[in-house]
């Protein structure tokens, strides 16, 4: 977790806090260690830059949901890909 908190610039509790939103949910590895899928860090990404802007958590994960659900709609791979 302390990686992935590092790659996105974000505080461990930033990540956890997505778990407990529903938004990530990380594999665990044998020793109990959280492993995130580059989609996982992309959308802890995305949600980060939302609450930069003002965002509220809750509502931060709802429209990350919904611009995956989207992508996923049109084909796209990623929220903002071309088709």
């Amino acid at each position: 977790m302390g990686r992935a908190a590092d790659m996105l610039e974000v505080t461990q509790a930033f990540l956890r806090s997505l778990e407990t939103a529903g938004l990530i949910t990380p594999q665990r590895s044998q020793g109990g260690h959280r492993r995130y899928s580059r989609a996982q860090l992309r959308r802890a990404a995305r949600a980060r830059e939302l609450i930069n802007q003002g965002t509220p958590v809750a509502a931060a994960c709802r429209i990350v949901t919904l611009e995956d659900q989207l992508a996923e709609a049109t084909g796209q791979s990623e929220p903002g890909a071309p088709t």
